[in-house]
C-alpha cells in the first residue's frame, strides 16, 4: 500500500521532461500499470494455488526453472529486501520534510537515525503482528481515499506547497518516453508477491484467504493509483523540488491545515512499517538459504532474544550505504527497488509458464496464456527501466544480481567440499585407532594458575600431557625449571628456543619437527576479560598460537577461555 507514496511520482518526474503535453499522459500510464497490476494479481493467485506452501518466485523457479534460476530469484528477493527499507525510509523522510521544509537539508541524517532506530530494535527483538499493522494501515487508505474524493469534488485546488514548472516541449513525446514512464511507475507494484510468499501464514482455508487477499490488494492499491492520476492531470501538477507529488496533491485536496498533516504523518508511520517488514523477511529468507548452505552458517543462528542478528545487522548496514550513497533521494532509489521486482516476477510468470506446460491441468491453454503475457510485460518494464537508467545506477543492480548468485553458489560448493572431507570412508575402525591416546601438548609462559588449570583441562584427553615453552634467544631457563619441577614434579617439560620471533611459528616448527604424522593436540588457554576495559589489555598470544598452529601445522587446536571471578580472585572454566 506505501508504494503509491512514490508509485505516481516515478510517473511525473518521467514525463515532466516533456512539459505540460507529457504530463497530460499521467492518466493513460497509470492505467496501463493497473492493468499490468491486474495480470499480475490473476497470476499470483495462481501461484498461491499452484504452491500453497508459500515462497513466491523462489518456489516456482526451484521446482520448474532448475537450480540457478531459483538462485536467481532469490538473489532478487535479497535485493528487493534491501531496497525496500532504504527506498521505504527515503520517500518517509521525503514526505516529512515535504510538511517541514527546514528538515531538507538533513535528509541524510534524518534518514540515518531512522535506519539505527529500526536496527536496533529489531536486534532487541520485535515480532510482527497483523494487529499492529492494522490501524496505520487502515488510517493510511483512508486519508489517500480522502484526499481523492475531496480532490474530485474540488473544482480549483484548495491549497498548494510548491509551485512546479514544466518545460514545455522539452523532450517529444515518443514510445521510449511513455515506456520509460511506465517502467518507473511499475514501482508501485512491488508488493503484490508479497503474499504468495507467506501463504503458510494465512488462516485455513490458507489458499483461499491468500487468493481473496491478492485481490483485495490489487483493488486498493489500482483504485488508490488511478484516483491519483485523475488529480494530477486535473489540478495540473508537476515535479516542485523538495516536495512530493502526494503532499501537492494532500495540499490541493484538502488544504494546508490538519488534514493534510494527518496524511502526512500516517504516510512517515506506514513507511517505516513497511522498512521493518523487510526485517522481518530477509533474516528469515538467509536462514533458509543458510540451511540449503547458500549462505554462511552463522546467518541461521538466533540470538537469546530468538533474532537472527547476523541478518538484521547485514541488512541495516547495505541500506545504509545505499541511502548515503543516494543521498537520501527517494526517486534515485526507486528504479532500482524496480529491477529486482521485475526479475522475480518474470521469473514467477515463466516458471508457471511452464508448470501449465507440464501439469496441463483444466483450462492450462488460457493460464499459459496469462502467464506468458505477464512474463512479456514484467521482462519488458526489467529491460527499460535497467537501459534508461543504467549509468543513474541500475549498474549496482545488474552487478549485483550475478555477485550474488555466483558468491551463493561458491558458499555451496564450499559446504558440499567440507561434507566430502567430513564423510566417513568405507573402511572400518579398529579398536587401536579409536583407543589410542594422542599427544596433548600444553603452551606455558610461567608456573601460575592459568597453567595448572590449562593441564588439568588437558589430562581430559590423555593422563600424560606435556608442558612446552618457547624461550628467547639467550634465555636463561633455569629458574624456570626449578619452580616447575617442585610445583609438577610427575609433568613432562618441553623448552625450545624460539627461532622464528613468533610463539606461534616456532611451536608450529617443532611440531612438524618432532611429531610429523602423530596426532597432535594444543590445548591454548586464555583469560576471558571480566570487564570491557580488560578487554583493552590482554596480549591475544593466544589467538596468535592457534592461527600460526592451524596454518602452519597439522595440530587440532583446543583453545580454552577461562573467566576470572573478581570477587574470589580465582579462575573458573567459561568456555
Amino acid at each position: 500500500m506505501a508504494s503509491v507514496s512514490y508509485g505516481p511520482e516515478a510517473i511525473v518526474l518521467v514525463l515532466a521532461v516533456a512539459g505540460g503535453a507529457g504530463l497530460g499522459f499521467t492518466l493513460p500510464v497509470t492505467v496501463a500499470i493497473a492493468v499490468l497490476l491486474a495480470v499480475l494479481v490473476a497470476s499470483y493467485r495462481q501461484v498461491i494455488a499452484a504452491f500453497p506452501n508459500g515462497g513466491g518466485a523462489y518456489a516456482v523457479a526451484r521446482k520448474r526453472l532448475g537450480r540457478r534460476s531459483s538462485l536467481t530469484a532469490a538473489a532478487s528477493l535479497i535485493i528487493d529486501y534491501v531496497l525496500n527499507v532504504a527506498v521505504s525510509i527515503a520517500a518517509g523522510v521525503a514526505a516529512l520534510t515535504s510538511a517541514f521544509p527546514a528538515l531538507l537539508p538533513y535528509t541524510v541524517w534524518i534518514a540515518l537515525v531512522i535506519l539505527l532506530g529500526i536496527t536496533a530494535l529489531n536486534l532487541r527483538g520485535i515480532a510482527d503482528s497483523a494487529r499492529a499493522f492494522m490501524l496505520p494501515t487502515i488510517v493510511f487508505v483512508a486519508s489517500i481515499l480522502t484526499v481523492i474524493v475531496a480532490g474530485l469534488l474540488r473544482s480549483e485546488p484548495a491549497g498548494t506547497v510548491g509551485e512546479g514548472v514544466a518545460m514545455d516541449n522539452a523532450h517529444t513525446i515518443g514510445i521510449l518516453l511513455l515506456l520509460k514512464a511506465f517502467s518507473s511507475g511499475c514501482a508501485a507494484l512491488t508488493g503484490v508477491e508479497a503474499i504468495a510468499n507467506a501463504v503458510p501464514s494465512f488462516r485455513t482455508p490458507r489458499v483461499v484467504n491468500a487468493q481473496r487477499a491478492e485481490v483485495a490488494l490489487g483493488v486498493l492499491l489500482g483504485t488508490m493509483l488511478i484516483g491519483l492520476a485523475v488529480l494530477i492531470e486535473k489540478f495540473s501538477l508537476a515535479p516542485v523540488e523538495g516536495t512530493t507529488v502526494l503532499s501537492q496533491l494532500t495540499a490541493a485536496s484538502l488544504g494546508d491545515g490538519a488534514g493534510y498533516y494527518v496524511v502526512q504523518f500516517s504516510t512517515v508511520v506506514l513507511l517505516a512499517l513497511a522498512a521493518n517488514t523487510s526485517y522481518g523477511g530477509l533474516p528469515t529468507l538467509m536462514r533458509v538459504l543458510a540451511d540449503d548452505n547458500l549462505l554462511p552458517h552463522r546467518l541461521a543462528r538466533r540470538t537469546s532474544r530468538d533474532v537472527y542478528a547476523y541478518g538484521v545487522l547485514a541488512l541495516g548496514v547495505a541500506a545504509g550505504v545505499l541511502v548515503i550513497g543516494s543521498g537520501g533521494n527517494m526517486n534515485a532509489l526507486v528504479p532500482l527497488f524496480a529491477i529486482g521486482v521485475f526479475v522475480g516476477f518474470t521469473l514467477a510468470q515463466v516458471g508457471m509458464v511452464r508448470h501449465w506446460c507440464i501439469e496441463r491441468t483444466s483450462g492450462w491453454a488460457w493460464r499459459t496464456a496469462l502467464n506468458g503475457t505477464g512474463a512479456l510485460l514484467t521482462a519488458v518494464a526489467a529491460v527499460v527501466t535497467t537501459t534508461m537508467k543504467f549509468t543513474e545506477g541500475a549498474w549496482l543492480v545488474v552487478v549485483a544480481l550475478p555477485l550474488l548468485v555466483a558468491g551463493m553458489q561458491r558458499v555451496r560448493a564450499a559446504y558440499e567440499h567440507l561434507g566430502d572431507r567430513l564423510t566417513i570412508g568405507p573402511d572400518r575402525v579398529g579398536p587401536r585407532v579409536i583407543g589410542s591416546r594422542p599427544t596433548v601438548l600444553v603452551p606455558v609462559s610461567g608456573v601460575t594458575e592459568l597453567s595448572r588449570m590449562a593441564l588439568a583441562a588437558a589430562t581430559a584427553m590423555t593422563p600424560t600431557p606435556a608442558a612446552i615453552r618457547v624461550c628467547h634467544p639467550h634465555e636463561s631457563t633455569t629458574e624456570f625449571t626449578r619452580q616447575w619441577q617442585e610445583r609438577y614434579p610427575d609433568t613432562r617439560l618441553i623448552l625450545i628456543e624460539d627461532t622464528d620471533n613468533s610463539v606461534g611459528l616456532s611451536l608450529a616448527r617443532y611440531i612438524r619437527t618432532h611429531f610429523g604424522d602423530d596426532r597432535v593436540f594444543v590445548v591454548v588457554a586464555t583469560i576471558e576479560p571480566a570487564t570491557t576495559w580488560h578487554r583493552l589489555l590482554p596480549t591475544h598470544r593466544a589467538d596468535e598460537i592457534e592461527h600460526a598452529l592451524r596454518k602452519h601445522s597439522d595440530a587440532l587446536v583446543c583453545q580454552i577461555a577461562f573467566h576470572i571471578n573478581p570477587a574470589h580472585r580465582n579462575l573458573s572454566l567459561r568456555a
